[in-house]
């Protein structure tokens, strides 16, 4: 189908327009990536899909079509990996799921955190990684090592798939968000079996477990997560779908899960985009076991959060315990310190 007859079928309007079929999907996606598809048909296309919304089977066959252009990253099927992707960044509250994927890794998990840092005004967690020297700027076959050997590594968007990142950065042209946002989040650069998303697009919040049950993903946690991240509140419940198996349970995941009081959100607040270095500061002493209180609890929870995930525990309380006991015993510390120390070596 040539990418004017997929326009018309998707841009007539909101009682005419169609949904894409799966093999459209994929159609309009090799005329995006590949450039059969002039700027302004680029365009119409993704204002189109913006007013529109994108159907279940538009998120899984877009998603699924822009994997085929980039090979998964070589990470080991042994590890207990989670794909925890960061797209949204922030503006009130501190990345605390940069420190909790540490200590989680600590506490034997896996992670491959990717993203990247286009959103003005909302600096991403590749911001304070760097701060803290933890390399953010590794092409794939790097950040595939430092998993398969730390447990730990970031991968930046724009260096695993160019063409995505190319159109995410459209939304500084548009000024809003379009189809390929959702797409980054479900990209899965190591095709890992666990994967927890953060989003705050309602509209998306059951699409997106719908979609990853389309995708074949056995396990994942979709989250109305702070500020669009994949993190639970500590002030407040978090609504969360929970696929596994092909199946999906709603949850409501609270302080009170693991044994905690809801905290003041100030205890969660951030720093501005020029301070990163304070942030990183922050998330140093938390990991160094130097912060007690409510920052060190939402930490600890969102740890938990990423723990149970892999499959390393059968409920959050169960391994908030395991991931109170590597902070504290200073397994946190030495993460982070290795991950740190082999960095500039290398």
């Amino acid at each position: 189908m040539p990418i004017q007859d997929i326009l018309a079928k998707i841009a007539k309007g909101p009682k005419a327009s169609k949904d894409l079929t799966w093999d459209e999907c994929k159609q309009a996606m090799k005329a995006l990536i590949e450039g059969e598809a002039s700027p302004a048909q680029v365009g119409a296309f993704l204002i189109a899909m913006r007013f529109k919304t994108e159907s279940v089977t538009e998120l899984a066959g877009l998603t699924a079509a822009a994997r085929q252009y980039v090979p998964p990253l070589a990470v080991s099927r042994g590890l207990a990996l989670v794909d925890v992707p960061s797209y949204a960044g922030k503006q009130d509250t501190f990345h605390a799921i940069v420190a909790a994927s540490i200590v989680a890794v600590a506490a034997g998990a896996a992670v491959l955190m990717h993203g990247y840092d286009g959103i003005p005004g909302r600096p991403g967690s590749a911001g304070v990684l760097k701060a803290l020297g933890i390399p953010v700027d590794g092409d794939p076959k790097m950040v595939a090592e430092d998993v398969n050997q730390k447990g730990f590594g970031y991968l930046d968007i724009g260096l695993y798939h160019p063409p995505v990142f190319r159109f995410l950065e459209m939304r500084q042209e548009f000024g809003v968000r379009n189809v390929f946002h959702p797409i980054a989040r479900l990209l899965n650069p190591a095709r890992a079996s666990v994967q927890v998303v953060g989003l705050s697009h309602p509209p998306h919040f059951e699409k997106t477990a719908e979609a990853l049950r389309i995708l074949g993903c056995p396990r994942a946690l979709v989250i109305r997560g702070v500020e669009g991240d994949p993190e639970l509140s500590a002030s407040m419940e978090t609504r969360v779908l929970e696929l596994r198996d092909e199946r999906i349970t709603p949850l409501g995941v609270s302080p009170k899960d693991f044994k905690l009081t809801f905290i003041p959100s100030r205890e969660m607040a951030g720093f501005p985009p020029d301070q990163r270095d304070k942030e990183a500061d922050l998330l140093r002493r938390i990991l160094q076991n130097r912060v007690q209180g409510g920052p060190k609890e939402w930490v600890l929870m969102n740890a938990a959060m990423l723990l149970y995930a892999a499959g390393k525990g059968a409920s959050l309380s169960t391994c908030f315990l395991a991931v109170r006991a590597a902070l504290d015993g200073g397994a946190a510390a030495r993460k982070l310190d290795e991950l740190v120390r082999t960095s500039v070596v290398a």
